[in-house]
């Protein structure tokens, strides 16, 4: 209160976030309310530390981003895997964004963090998947250099194939157990239940294009790249 004298209004909103309700509430109460010298309006409580959380995610967020993508160049040793797995990395969110409009749920910050495990999560599986899509690659490398075999279109893609194959049931059996876990931290009631529903909900989402990211277009995007690495050398 800074040493002042004063006094408190209490309000409990139904039906829309804090964020949105303080936003329309201050530009009502500077239309309609003139206040006196030495009179002051401070917006306190949840919206409070809503501020301050989310100036902290404004540079935690990209802090993380920038972690994930020095791992990665530093586990390949190359840009362009790190290039395909963090170019691919936002259809792993969309199963989440889609998930809270389908329960309306507002973003805040429990969704936030919810949404950065959930790269970590996307991530993890790519990286996996890219580390089999390497050995298939290096062992048709192998084979082209002993001449048993050629290196054109054909064996590009049935390499890749054998290496994508080889995560589908990995893969699955990792989303199917993550998913069984957030469920009933998704479905629970009680105290803390708001919170701990939307902290779930990008991962309960997220989980299902995080598996399309790993089984489908992440081998796609190796193919590719692997083709146009064939046709410029050709």
């Amino acid at each position: 209160e800074n040493a002042r004298i004063n006094g408190w209004t209490f309000i409990d909103i139904e039906n829309i976030d804090v964020g949105t309700y303080v936003e329309d509430a201050k530009k009502v109460v500077e239309e309609n309310l003139n206040l006196p010298p030495g009179y002051s309006i401070n917006w306190s409580g949840q919206y409070e530390y809503m501020q301050r959380a989310k100036a902290k995610l404004t540079y935690i967020v990209p802090f993380t981003l920038a972690i994930i993508t020095i791992l990665l160049f530093m586990c390949f040793k190359r840009f362009a895997e790190t290039a395909i797995i963090m170019g691919t990395l936002p259809l792993g969110l969309v199963g989440g964004v889609w998930l809270l409009y389908l329960y309306d749920f507002n973003f805040s910050i429990a969704v936030g963090v919810g949404f950065i495990a959930l790269a970590g999560l996307a991530v993890e599986t790519a990286v996996i998947m890219l580390v089999y899509l390497n050995q298939s690659w290096n062992e048709l490398i192998k084979k082209v250099d002993q001449g048993s075999a050629e290196l054109n279109r054909e064996t590009i893609i049935q390499s890749v194939r054998d290496g994508a194959t080889l995560r589908v049931r990995p893969v699955i059996m990792t989303a199917s157990s993550d998913f069984a876990g957030l469920l009933p931290v998704f479905y629970s009631t009680g105290t803390g239940a708001e919170v701990m529903s939307r902290l779930a909900a990008p991962l309960v989402g997220g989980i299902i294009t995080a598996i399309a990211l790993t089984l489908l277009v992440v081998p796609t995007v190796y193919m590719l790249w692997k083709l146009a690495t064939l046709s410029r050398q050709q």
